[in-house]
């Protein structure tokens, strides 16, 4: 049974490396239907990053539209040996940085620096995550408001783990931070979630009692 599992998996790694490669290949020749697929596959994924990023629709839809030209006119240097989504979300990233910046705003990066701990922090694949815990009790629209309130460093991993599934070490890559530092990230951001998913139930009680 065993061996199955890893013929499998190697099976599934083997084909997800043939789909980056010809995807690599089909921007290098700027195909236009490879990109009306891409966009297809990866539109909704890609707008709830960049609103998760910005905490603002309007700004994310605008930098959706720049993300996908980035793509058309950079196809060239996506290699295909890293996955496809984690270099999409690294030039909108790039992107959402090069705003702030031009805003005189704090980058991403910045936010955090010099206030995170190094404390390990793993989640385990077998159970359900805190976040599928607090998915199975509210609904996404809720999850979304709190997140929102969170610091941009903290929601932006936690919608790449939690939502995008990215791996830890396929996050640092996309975000350029160490390892230590997405593991941080995820604690903290996981511990903030709570009080603020408390105070939405506590302000929508209020609400409710008011009516």
């Amino acid at each position: 049974m065993q061996n199955g599992s890893i013929s499998l998996t190697s099976a599934l790694a083997a084909q997800a490396s043939n789909e980056n490669a010809a995807i690599a290949q089909g921007l290098k020749k700027q195909n236009p239907e490879l990109l009306d697929t891409l966009i297809e596959l990866y539109q909704h994924r890609l707008l709830r990053y960049l609103i998760f990023l910005t905490g603002k629709r309007e700004v994310a839809e605008d930098l959706f539209q720049e993300t996908w030209m980035r793509v058309l006119l950079r196809g060239a240097q996506y290699n295909g040996k890293a996955r496809f989504d984690t270099w999409l979300f690294t030039i909108a990233r790039n992107l959402v940085i090069d705003l702030s910046r031009k805003r005189v705003m704090a980058s991403l990066d910045e936010m955090r620096e010099g206030k995170e701990d190094e404390r390990p922090f793993e989640v385990a694949i077998s159970e359900p995550s805190p976040l599928d815990q607090f998915q199975s009790r509210e609904n996404g629209a809720e999850i979304s408001e709190a997140m929102l309130r969170l610091e941009p460093s903290y929601r932006e991993v936690l919608v790449l783990r939690f939502y995008e599934e990215l791996s830890l070490e396929e996050i640092a890559n996309v975000t350029r931070a160490p390892l230590s530092t997405v593991k941080s990230r995820l604690y903290r951001g996981l511990v903030a979630l709570r009080p603020e998913m408390e105070r939405l139930r506590s302000s929508c009680h209020s609400a409710e009692v008011e009516l």
